[in-house]
């Protein structure tokens, strides 16, 4: 999350001042009577509306320290959901002020968070399905995965030697770290720790930008998130619960951390506590890494988010403080919807055995939440009270729900 991401290197205020909320009454939802498809172009059309409205002189999206993540969130949620502007001048001026980021090495960064940037950068270019994207994408993937904590990752991108005191970052694919990526500090600040987060915006990015299941990065990818799953069978690590959902990093001490907290398990163990943001976030990096609906990993993770159906809340979060029910609510529905889009399959059911068609429900209860000049805003964790922000998330969210109900009409 970008907030989560700013904070860590103790620059929030960059980012906390980007853009200020609009104070407005809830708009009354789409018709009823309305098909689903209806309900989320209604609701879309007025989510990229305000965006464009929000749009600054220089064709960015924030303030001249305002990190290109940004910038690049809104330009994806722009061209995926109104793909006729693509062309529009607005929107190019916008792809200029992103490239104008690009350095020498194919980052889309400034002085931080380069691959969390980078990722979210490229696909937002992707999006924009234009050939002249060409060599800025390679060039960016290029970057990416040469950020990938591997046993080959360039010394300069593993860390401070001193911090390793001379030893090598990741000596084999046995390490938790292996296969992830982190934020990516200043540049010779290195990857830095990995985390879930992380890891589904850039192979959120590699996917978009063409990269195929069986691709090196994948492969390497897929054994770093296995190890976040709550599944003994496959995961390794001795905090491993069984209940299929996925935690959030396995921490500098490479003992796991979850956002959701952890617990003492019958048998004394340390367990982590899976959540709803990053489960999806497992799920659908499964899916892109070509696991099937068959792999257990996958049967496992579908199988949490049946037993923790929900639209109300962030699930998990509220077990490790009651009052963090709420937090990340717009990244998990933003994640849900390309996640659940990515698995194809339109029906979730749930522990009592009712059916919910998930593009119905999301787009319904999004329609509830829009402000009356199109904006959206959450709480103020993880920047959630950022209208700009979350707007983008919910407009992605709506762009894959139209494309799953394209593919899949609402019976």
């Amino acid at each position: 999350m970008i907030q989560r991401a700013v904070r860590a290197l103790g620059v929030a205020a960059v980012v906390a001042g980007v853009l200020t909320g609009l104070a407005a009454r809830p708009v009354i939802a789409a018709d009823a009577s309305g098909d689903a498809a209806t309900k989320a172009r209604a609701t879309l059309d007025k989510a990229i509306d305000y965006l464009k409205s929000q749009q600054k002189d220089n064709g960015g999206w924030g303030d001249e320290k305002a990190p290109p993540a940004m910038t690049a969130l809104v330009l994806k949620a722009i061209v995926l959901g109104r793909p006729q502007d693509k062309q529009a001048a607005y929107v190019q001026k916008g792809y200029q002020n992103l490239l104008s980021n690009q350095l020498a090495n194919g980052g889309i960064y400034k002085d931080l968070l380069a691959n969390y940037n980078t990722a979210i950068a490229v696909s937002a270019l992707a999006a924009a399905d234009n050939p002249q994207y060409k060599d800025e994408i390679d060039r960016a993937v290029a970057y990416l995965k040469g950020l990938q904590l591997t046993d080959q990752t360039r010394p300069e991108y593993s860390g401070p030697k001193e911090q390793f005191t001379g030893k090598q970052f990741i000596k084999d694919d046995k390490d938790p770290f292996y296969g992830g990526w982190g934020y990516g500090g200043a540049r010779s600040q290195g990857v830095g720790r990995p985390d879930l987060s992380n890891v589904q915006v850039t192979l959120d990015a590699l996917h978009d930008a063409g990269l195929k299941p069986g691709d090196p990065a994948f492969d390497r990818a897929i054994k770093f998130v296995t190890r976040l799953q709550n599944l003994s069978e496959t995961n390794d690590q001795p905090w491993a619960g069984d209940d299929g959902g996925f935690v959030y990093s396995p921490a500098d001490t490479r003992k796991g951390d979850s956002m959701a907290g952890e617990y003492t398990g019958p048998d004394g163990r340390r367990l982590l506590r899976s959540y709803g943001s990053m489960t999806y976030a497992g799920l659908k990096s499964m899916i892109y890494a070509g696991l099937t609906h068959d792999d257990p990993r996958v049967k496992a993770a579908f199988a949490w988010v049946s037993k923790n159906w929900t639209l109300d809340e962030n699930p998990g979060m509220r077990l490790n403080k009651p009052d963090a029910a709420q937090n990340g609510l717009y990244y998990y529905y933003h994640t849900m919807a390309r996640a659940l889009n990515a698995y194809d399959e339109p029906i979730v059911t749930d522990t009592q055995g009712k059916k919910h068609d998930w593009r119905l429900e999301l787009t319904d209860k999004l329609a509830t939440l829009q402000k009356q000049d199109g904006s959206f805003a959450g709480e103020k964790r993880f920047m959630e009270d950022n209208p700009v922000l979350v707007t983008a998330y919910t407009a992605i969210a709506l762009a894959e729900t139209l494309e799953d109900l394209k593919q899949h009409p609402a019976k």
